[in-house]
């Protein structure tokens, strides 16, 4: 099969160094988020920034600002939604010169006990995307975090903040989230669902660079019907806000060690 036709060697035909210069100065720790207002609102409340790289798509720019937080300067960018645009934007960032990063963004639940915005932390997922298999040998599964969820849950347990720790679906098919399959990720273990976490963690272990993933819960499909709970961007907006806050203690704790 293709995706069977893994190829070790950090070098293509196609490099991000051919495409992207190193940015002397750059912020060494970042955070990077899927939603528009919220990435805005984070934008506004640490006072704007400044544009320091971008990364160019065939249709769309993402910028990439310097920002400070508890005195500590950070990278703060839009992340691409989709497992392919998603590491494309990551190989030009860490080629700018970004050497860890916190990432975070919504997820689908595949369990209903799990409360609407509460905190996801993902050790494993299963890898139904096709970036992974470019960046990582062939399997169903892959490991996720394996740094830096003790330092997180400490930040949580600070915050007062529920947590659940568990495996995801990372599917490339937003719309092809079928009974069926949703019946058989939630009887191998998964509790949620997104389209890009089995993906960075393969590019980070090629890479070798120190990503952080977490989700906040959104819609719910362990129900007879869908839910979307405050799935869109403009809802429930100030426990977005306190997840953002989260996301830059733990980039605050990344950069300290």
């Amino acid at each position: 099969m293709i995706l069977e036709e893994f190829d070790p060697s950090k070098e293509a035909v196609i490099n991000p160094w051919n495409t992207v210069q190193r940015q002397p100065g750059f912020p060494k720790v970042g955070v990077s988020c899927f939603s528009t207002v919220t990435f805005e609102r984070m934008r506004k409340e640490l006072g704007g920034g400044r544009i320091v790289g971008e990364s160019c798509m065939a249709n769309m720019v993402f910028p990439v600002y310097q920002v400070e937080y508890r005195g500590m300067e950070l990278a703060l960018f839009m992340m691409d939604v989709g497992a392919p645009g998603c590491i494309a934007l990551l190989e030009d960032v860490f080629e700018m010169g970004l050497e860890k990063l916190v990432l975070f963004g919504t997820c689908g639940v595949l369990d209903a006990g799990i409360g609407d915005c509460s905190v996801i932390i993902p050790d494993r997922a299963v890898r139904d995307e096709g970036t992974s298999y470019h960046y990582a040998p062939p399997s169903e599964e892959i490991d996720v975090n394996t740094r830096y969820i003790e330092e997180f849950t400490d930040i949580l347990k600070e915050h007062n903040c529920h947590y659940t720790v568990g495996k995801v679906w990372t599917t490339d098919a937003v719309y092809r989230e079928t009974r069926e399959k949703v019946k058989r990720r939630k009887e191998s273990g998964c509790i949620c669902v997104d389209m890009e976490c089995s993906a960075v963690a393969a590019f980070a272990g090629l890479r070798e660079k120190e990503i952080f993933q977490f989700f906040y819960a959104a819609d719910n499909l362990d129900n007879e019907e869908w839910d979307c709970r405050s799935l869109s961007n403009h809802t429930n907006l100030l426990e977005k806000d306190r997840i953002a806050t989260l996301a830059l203690e733990m980039a605050y704790k990344m950069g300290t060690q």
